[in-house]
């Protein structure tokens, strides 16, 4: 009871100290390390341009480890396969449960595979499509269309997908998109510095979302 107490405090407590936040090293095989700039990036961008005080390096945890409850935000990404163990499931249902958050970004490739992923974790749920008028795409900048579309991949729109416990997000899959990749530092892809802005913007929206709620 006291451990459940104490990681509900640690995950409800405002950023106005120094928070971490970690990538998530799934297994599988698929390349859950993509992308290593874009965290980092997106870090630097919340602590000057929204107040936050997040730890400039991210951690990296694994979905079974008793760490997970000291991050409030988990991120995932990758481009291939995916599995989640009993023990993976087990303890990222608790962490969900308890107040932990999983943005699980798709960098092209990982939809096929995530989402029976997902199911484990919420067998009796289904992902739903969060609309244009969901506050995480509201503040601190407006997205009126909901998800941006960052690289065109199959040319599909982009699609911002959530689960829901307690009536609270614990769960949102960027699908189409690919904002990790407009994180990333500029000579990776060479965006326009308008795409660049517009992708680190959505993960502001992303990040002051799940500090606030």
């Amino acid at each position: 009871m006291k451990k459940t107490i104490y990681i509900l405090l640690l995950l409800l407590t405002c950023s106005s100290y120094a928070q971490e936040i970690a990538l998530l090293k799934y297994g599988g095989g698929g390349d859950w390390y993509a992308n290593p700039s874009s965290l980092p990036n997106l870090i630097a961008y919340c602590n000057k341009n929204i107040n936050t005080a997040i730890v400039t390096k991210p951690a990296t945890v694994e979905p079974s480890s008793p760490n997970l409850f000291s991050y409030p935000f988990i991120h995932m990404t990758g481009h291939g396969n995916v599995v989640f163990s009993p023990t993976d499931v087990q303890n990222l249902q608790k962490y969900l449960n308890s107040g932990g958050f999983l943005h699980i970004d798709d960098n092209y490739g990982l939809n096929q595979y995530v989402r029976k992923e997902i199911k484990k974790l919420f067998p009796n749920q289904e992902l739903v499509e969060l609309p244009a008028s969901h506050p995480i795409f509201q503040k601190p900048f407006s997205f009126p269309n909901g998800l941006p579309k960052i690289h065109e991949h199959d040319g599909k729109r982009p699609q911002a997908f959530g689960i829901f416990s307690n009536n609270r997000l614990v769960l949102l899959f960027t699908y189409e998109s690919d904002l990790g990749d407009g994180w990333e530092d500029p000579a990776v892809n060479n965006d326009p510095t308008e795409v660049r802005e517009k992708a680190l913007r959505m993960g502001a929206n992303i990040i002051n979302y799940i500090f606030n709620n």
